[in-house]
């Protein structure tokens, strides 16, 4: 079951998880998961790094997965180090693609995020998490 960012929801901080999750919401922040889903609403604006991602919403920043999938609502701004890359005609993309084995470490989502979450927003409710 994946970790969900609701559309509502605007998370300020790096993410980390072992297993999926999905942004239908806005993330300003880096990511390190295994999987990441980017619903049509969601938005990203930092480093990603997973095994896999899929992408329907925007990114701006860097990219770093061994399996890219770019729907055609993509939108992104930044380069991407992938070992299989797909793009359906349509998605957006200026930024370089560079098709590179990427080593475990890359990837890897054991490691603990490098900042504290710094704020979360929630329909105008805002705190601040230890």
């Amino acid at each position: 079951m994946p970790s969900i960012i609701s559309a509502d929801l605007t998370v300020t901080g790096d993410l980390s998880s072992a297993g999926e999750i999905q942004i239908d919401g806005r993330v300003e922040g880096d990511i390190r998961c295994a999987s990441l889903i980017i619903g049509i609403s969601g938005s990203v604006t930092g480093e990603i790094r997973a095994e896999r991602l899929r992408m329907h919403g925007s990114i701006s920043g860097q990219v770093y997965a061994k399996s890219v999938f770019l729907a055609s609502t993509a939108r992104m701004t930044g380069d991407i180090t992938h070992e299989s890359l797909a793009i359906e005609p349509g998605a957006f993309m200026e930024g370089h693609c560079r098709r590179s084995p990427l080593p475990a470490e890359v990837v890897a989502t054991d490691a603990p995020p490098q900042k504290r979450l710094e704020q979360i927003t929630d329909a105008g409710l805002n705190s601040a998490a230890s």
